[in-house]
């Protein structure tokens, strides 16, 4: 008679370990399902368009392109596709090119500047035209020159902002006058202003 109540005891006590046991189980699985749901839902964000085809980023992009900067929407339109795949081609951010390309040139494709700058992101055929080939002024290689540039001047410069620096006065005219690089930084932060503009757009 005296082993009974040892045995319910033990009995309750297992029933009672293994049922927190399956209590934290439940609760280590919700965590973990909910951690994994946080890093997809980060991935998912990475893009500053979302995910979804180009043909979907594009028509988002040429919404917010119409709103930011009062582009014409057959211009917008006609461009965005073009600003998604070279800025997949290159791993730049969408809107970052969209913003440069504001500033370069306001989305005019036949802006040439005093210095001989040409197109949708002010490319100069004398020091580019053997790098990129084709005709410069038309706008997809026009963009596909201008993004290419911008990205291995990131890869040099360590910084997006650096980057649009360089792009603006040139690595060297950053490096070697202070006025130039002040010069260079008001470009890269009228820059990320115009790229901040089309994020609230978006």
């Amino acid at each position: 008679t005296s082993i009974t109540p040892i045995k319910f005891y033990f009995g309750f006590l297992t029933l009672l370990i293994t049922s927190h046991l399956q209590l934290l189980n439940t609760h280590f699985c919700t965590f973990k399902f909910a951690a994994i749901t946080m890093v997809a839902l980060a991935f998912t964000g990475c893009s500053s368009l979302g995910s979804g085809s180009i043909a979907k980023r594009s028509a988002k992009l040429s919404t917010g392109i119409q709103k930011a900067y009062a582009v014409e929407p057959n211009t917008a339109d006609r461009v965005s596709p073009m600003i998604v795949q070279n800025a997949d081609k290159y791993n730049v951010d969408p809107l970052l090119l969209a913003a440069m390309i504001r500033q370069e040139s306001s989305y005019k494709n036949y802006a040439i500047s005093p210095a001989g700058a040409v197109g949708l992101t002010q490319i100069i055929p004398r020091y580019w035209q053997q790098t990129c080939s084709g005709d410069l002024i038309e706008e997809n290689n026009n963009i596909n020159c201008g993004t290419y540039i911008l990205a291995k001047y990131n890869q040099s410069a360590g910084s997006w902002k650096k980057a649009l620096a360089y792009y603006n006065v040139g690595p060297t005219g950053y490096e070697s006058s202070w006025k130039m690089k002040r010069q260079g930084k008001k470009y890269a932060n009228q820059v990320q202003q115009h790229q901040k503009t089309l994020k609230s757009a978006l």
